[in-house]
């Protein structure tokens, strides 16, 4: 089993740095805990499970299975270690005051497009609860353990092979209608053009993101904020952003994505990291009308 140490320089919350990769409480691709975290990354290099904790200024990192060195090697990009935590002055108090209250939030990069691109696509246009039922569902369905310590009882996503090869129809008791179903097996059956992603800059990066119909804007900084730890990612086309942004930044309960640009403008570079800060506040607007009603689909 091969380790890892590295130092780390500044304030690290583990959990909130790697809780956007977590698609919920039951996502057996992960777990987090006090100061440390267990990841199940289905790789270029293959399949392997890691297990980071952060005591003071140290990281401490084991891996497992064939790709356990590939990811050791990145565990620093995978916590945010690498990047310098920016600079949050602006003309918003409320983000100053969030920069200050959480210091140890970083972004995380886990270089690994599918298992971002999936769950995403499976976000499109649904509830949270459903887009969790689906992923949760294909997961324990047709991922499989990972490797390392069986108590962990980790899961490794589905084999691209896999998803592409399934029909369309199989995706219906997951509650995931036939576009997206499509959508994930066009995706999954370009796997390695995808996964070729993480060495691009940026700019192409989002490019090739949104280069089969399906996959917007919204889709793209979704992948980019994880697996590619963009640091300006934000998912315009968001349900609920925008009037987060609104109501945050200017009191105002309903926003537009036109107002969110706006708003979040003074921030270019370090938007990302505004919109993590902004999630993690407590701050809700208020709510009128009913929720979304979720849909049954399975047997229709």
């Amino acid at each position: 089993m091969p380790t890892r140490t590295l130092a780390i320089d500044g304030p690290l919350d583990l959990a909130l740095t790697l809780g956007p990769l977590s698609r919920g409480p039951g996502d057996r691709t992960i777990r987090i805990g006090p100061g440390q975290a267990w990841l199940a990354l289905r790789t270029s290099a293959g399949e392997a499970t890691i297990h980071v904790r952060h005591d003071g200024d140290r990281l401490f990192c084991e891996a497992w299975g064939p790709a356990a060195d590939a990811v050791l090697e990145r565990a620093d990009d995978l916590v945010g270690a690498r990047t310098t935590r920016p600079t949050l002055d602006g003309p918003s108090a409320v983000v100053t005051d969030l920069a200050r209250r959480f210091p140890g939030v970083r972004l995380p990069r886990t270089e690994v497009i599918l298992a971002s691109l999936v769950p995403a696509i499976l976000e499109q246009k649904v509830t949270g609860g459903e887009a969790r039922r689906a992923w949760f569902g294909l997961v324990r369905t047709h991922g499989v353990d990972a490797p390392g310590p069986p108590e962990h009882r980790l899961r490794l996503p589905p084999p691209d092979a896999v998803l592409a090869a399934l029909p369309y129809y199989a995706y219906h008791p997951f509650g995931v209608e036939r576009r997206r179903a499509e959508l994930i097996r066009r995706v999954a059956s370009r796997a390695q053009w995808f996964e070729a992603i993480v060495d691009m800059p940026l700019p192409e990066a989002h490019t090739r993101l949104t280069a089969l119909p399906g996959l917007g804007p919204w889709t793209a900084a979704e992948v980019a904020l994880r697996a590619l730890g963009d640091p300006d990612a934000v998912s315009v086309g968001d349900f609920h952003l925008k009037n987060l942004v609104s109501w945050a930044l200017a009191g105002e309960p309903r926003g537009t994505d036109e107002r969110l640009v706006e708003l979040l403008a003074p921030y270019a570079g370090r938007r990302a990291h505004v919109v993590r800060l902004l999630e993690l506040s407590g701050l809700r607007p208020p709510r009128y009308g009913p929720r979304l009603t979720p849909r049954r689909i399975e047997s229709s």
